[in-house]
């Protein structure tokens, strides 16, 4: 059933249970009213006579609208005016509309509809768990091959496996040798002429004068 209302100079079509924000109405959170300016009624398609019927509400709260900045101006007149605004409103609840009440939210609706979810989802999750099913006979119908560790190759012991290397120098040695023994044509003597006198060495004798003299 709905019904045309009248408040605060705007009509409202209303529903039971529906809410509604309307002009601001005496009165707390809490408190029943009655709407007795009904202006039209029906139930579906037919039209009901209002006379005598009313809508009782219940108040949810009161509140208030959004701010509206309100500015004035006079060009030329150094005039200027600036106010804020807020609507204050009341939430009401319709409770019922003559005999009609509103029709409570049954409890038992909700654990079936949380039921009905799960039990959608237990035909899905089937066949994902037929297809581990098959995964895991098959891994156990494959035939298991043995492993044998293979021979390793490289000797163990390192010194086979890393030989010294022959150096350079030693096949260069024999031949300096050789060219040493010939003549000492492979090292040259030191040379003296350019060396300092010796601090210790004997001054010469002085020439003896002649005797004729």
């Amino acid at each position: 059933m709905f019904a045309v209302v009248r408040s605060g100079g705007k009509q409202y079509r209303v529903h039971p249970g529906d809410k509604i924000v309307v002009e601001k109405l005496g009165g707390n959170a809490g408190d029943r009213i009655t709407l007795g300016d009904v202006l039209l009624a029906g139930d579906g398609g037919t039209l009901k006579s209002t006379d005598g019927l009313t809508v009782a509400a219940e108040i949810v709260a009161q509140a208030k609208a959004d701010k509206v900045t309100v500015f004035k101006k006079r060009r030329r007149h150094n005039y200027r005016r600036k106010k804020g605004h807020r609507q204050q409103h009341t939430i009401l609840r319709i409770v019922a509309i003559g005999d009609h009440k509103a029709e409570k939210p049954a409890k038992a609706a909700a654990p079936k509809a949380a039921a009905a979810p799960a039990a959608e989802a237990a035909p899905a999750d089937a066949p994902a768990k037929a297809a581990k099913a098959k995964k895991a006979k098959a891994k156990a119908g494959a035939p298991q091959v043995e492993s044998q560790p293979t021979e390793n190759p490289a000797p163990d012991n390192e010194a086979q496996a890393n030989p010294p290397a022959e150096s350079v120098d030693a096949e260069t040695k024999p031949a300096g040798s050789k060219k040493g023994s010939d003549g000492g044509k492979g090292a040259k003597g030191a040379s003296t002429e350019n060396a300092a006198p010796a601090k210790g060495a004997a001054k010469k004798a002085p020439k003896a004068k002649d005797q004729g003299k």
